[in-house]
């Protein structure tokens, strides 16, 4: 890629660092447990914020690991070193776990006053003990492992996030002789066992009391719940951890693959067995963590399901199908008449399965081409594929497996559209293909009709009820042209083939971003940019924003997670930064140049180095007026957000949005109007009045 070169000269100091930046969106994650809401709904960013930390552990930290063992001194814009990194994150972590304790405790006594409880084995009457017992011995007992480490039994491989309890016991006959064990408990078993419907008791408090029955004639002397962490060889290559790999892999050595990395242990715990564990895993003292509360909380999606308290949760909102689509009209008609955008998950996905449903069963259809990158268990869209393979059109799939945590479900679906008959690409060397594409051939006489899906999210139907995506549909020429030349460069040789009108990385949507930045800032102070996406890391688009500022260009930026751009400084004077977390994942990307032409694009791609330069990704620009009115009305929207959102300040911390008068939650104002809407709709026989009305999108917000 040719790079523009900045007038501007660019320090360390101008850059936030981006691991810290990391951890400080978790926080908000972290932060949402404070808010007024329902008991369940607190619960859940508990385990999303667990969730989110395992993985930034396993990954970042380990990669930095590798990078500090490797010699190699700096790793990102702002130039802390992978040591300085380390150390700032432990701190931060270690500081932060009492936030995180405080939190679940509190959250948990309100729990017991909707008589809801987690107790230990040790708090239960009898009765309920012995219902525990018999558990034990009929579902647990024969899972578990229990694990003897002496001279003679080595200290076992733990996979991954695996849960253990570590033990100290004695031999009954002679309790001089102290030895060190573990009982594996399998992930087979549920986090808790629900001994009657408002009362959960965790697993391994049932395991600690049949210790002696696990060893019989040993004495238990003292047990501990323990987590391990480790830097997972598959993990470590995936998409967080690429731009370490990338340096790594200069003639720098790893050292062994799947080292533990953290240690999470409960607060207390005997310190012979925290020394027997922290010799055998050789873990850095900095990475044990003590917690006061349960561990393995990313399971505690076990107690959010539980149906008998639905009323601490939020009421269940249901995606809507609102006009152009229509259950009764043929996907590819609406879609001649106009090009639709819908925002997911106030929209329905169904029109998205349709698309593929309607093609895999039209006689017409000669051909349906897909990329694929994150699919459900049951795919409904992966089943429509297979029948229509099945029925001998063609079909070509892309299924990247190298999808970060998805690859095994990936791999299963890639096989079964194989035996059916497709023709499937499992990726191409050296990239990830992360674009968001399908495109359904259709004859029609002697002419092909071509009719094209791009969008922000994957092909999903689960996560598309979670997260804030853009879908669009249309039937341009141009844009047909262009996507049949991006599945020839999937399937094919096709080394350095450019688009005409979509934007591909990685040789064109980083220029085209850098082009449409240098135009903006070349208006001075009639400029306008406000960009959507999930996170900021480029120094070179971070650079040419600050040159932007400086001539006077008003710049709004929506990142939801890490932004490594520092605003509020003399040459950020005129960038304004804020995420939005709510219910909703925010997974949309939206761009939007006031002076280019078209001025409006959605796009697969962040603004990172992996995306924009290892990654095969799609920008799609949006010509149409009303849709560009409609991506108009939701920045707009996200920009008044006053209840959800956080602003970036130039030390690197977050503060909330002040409300005033008019308090405006993003997530739940598009719920209300989407649904008005849809009620509008229901009520009125005049299609053509409630077409109107959803064509007007957040106009009177």
């Amino acid at each position: 890629m040719k790079k523009r070169k900045f007038s501007m000269q660019t320090t360390p100091d101008m850059f936030l660092n981006r691991e810290l930046s990391w951890l400080r969106f978790n926080s908000r994650v972290l932060n949402q447990c404070t808010k007024s809401m329902p008991l369940l709904e607190r619960l859940k960013f508990i385990a999303i914020y667990c969730t989110n930390l395992d993985e930034f552990y396993m990954i970042r930290v380990a990669g930095l690991k590798q990078l500090f063992s490797a010699g190699v001194n700096t790793s990102s814009s702002d130039e802390m070193t992978p040591l300085e990194q380390l150390k700032a994150i432990r701190k931060y972590l270690h500081e932060e776990k009492e936030l995180l304790e405080e939190y679940f405790k509190e959250i948990t006594q309100e729990l017991e006053k909707e008589n809801l409880f987690i107790k230990q084995y040790d708090h239960l009457d009898e009765n309920l003990k012995q219902k525990c017992d018999e558990y034990f011995f009929s579902n647990i007992f024969p899972v578990i492992v229990p694990i003897a480490v002496d001279a003679t039994h080595p200290f076992p491989h733990l996979n991954n996030l695996s849960f253990s309890l570590a033990v100290k016991i004695c031999d009954k006959s002679h309790p001089e002789l102290i030895k060190f064990g573990m009982v594996r408990i399998s992930r087979v078993l549920p986090r808790f066992y629900e001994v009657v419907s408002n009362i959960y008791v965790p697993i391994e408090s049932i395991v600690h009391q049949h210790i002696e029955e696990i060893f019989p004639g040993y004495k238990l002397l003292a047990s501990a719940a323990f987590r391990v962490t480790r830097n997972a060889d598959m993990v470590i290559e995936e998409e967080e951890a690429d731009d370490f790999m990338m340096i790594l892999e200069q003639g720098l050595k790893l050292r062994r693959k799947g080292a533990f990395v953290r240690l999470q242990i409960q607060k207390d715990a005997d310190e012979q067995i925290v020394e027997f564990l922290s010799t055998h895993m050789k873990i850095f003292h900095k990475d044990v963590y003590e917690y006061s509360t349960l561990l393995n909380l990313p399971r505690i999606w076990q107690i959010v399901g539980n149906k008998t308290f639905t009323h601490l949760l939020s009421p269940l909102y249901t995606p809507k199908t609102l006009p152009p689509f229509d259950e009764n009209l043929s996907i590819f008609n609406a879609i001649d008449k106009e090009d639709i955008l819908i925002i997911q998950p106030y929209e329905s996905f169904d029109p998205v399965y349709k698309f593929i449903k309607e093609a895999s069963q039209d006689p017409e259809v000669i051909s349906i081409r897909m990329t694929l990158y994150r699919v459900e268990k049951n795919s409904n869209i992966v089943q429509a594929l297979i029948d229509a393979a099945s029925e001998g059109k063609q079909v070509t799939v892309m299924v990247e497996l190298k999808a970060r945590f998805d690859e095994e479900n990936n791999l299963h679906w890639a096989k079964a559209l194989e035996n059916a008959g497709a023709h499937v690409i499992y990726g191409i060397r050296g990239f990830k293909v992360h674009a968001k594409v399908s495109q359904v051939i259709r004859k029609q006489g002697e002419k092909l009709k071509f009719y094209i899906h791009l969008s922000t999210g994957n092909y999903n139907a689960s996560s598309a009820k979670l997260y804030t995506d853009m879908s669009y549909f249309t039937n341009k020429a141009e844009i047909a042209q262009d996507v049949t030349s991006f599945f020839h460069i999937l399937s094919g040789f096709n080394k350095n083939r450019r688009l005409k009108t979509l934007s591909m990385s990685p040789n064109q949507i980083k220029e085209k971003i850098l082009e449409m930045i240098r135009i903006e800032t070349a208006k001075g102070g009639e400029g306008v940019i406000i960009a959507k996406m999930n996170s900021l890391v480029d120094s070179h688009i971070i650079k040419a924003l600050y040159e932007a500022s400086l001539q006077g260009v008003q710049i709004d930026l929506i990142v939801r997670g890490i932004c490594c751009l520092k605003p509020n400084q003399e040459y950020s004077k005129n960038i304004r930064v804020r995420s939005i977390i709510g219910k909703y994942l925010e997974h949309a990307r939206i761009f939007y140049f006031k002076h280019s032409e078209p001025n409006y694009f959605i796009s697969s791609a962040d603004w990172m180095p992996r995306n924009l330069e290892r990654r095969l990704e799609l920008m799609t620009p949006i010509f149409d007026e009303r849709n560009k009115a409609k991506l108009a009305e939701f920045l707009r929207l996200q920009l008044s957000d006053n209840t959800l959102a956080y602003e970036l300040q130039n030390d690197g911390e977050y503060i909330k949005v002040e409300q005033n008068d008019k308090i405006i939650d993003s997530q739940q104002t598009l719920e209300d109007y989407v649904n008005k809407i849809y009620q509008t709709l229901k009520k009125d026989t005049d299609q053509a009045k409630a077409t109107q009305l959803a064509s007007k999108l957040f106009k009177e917000n």
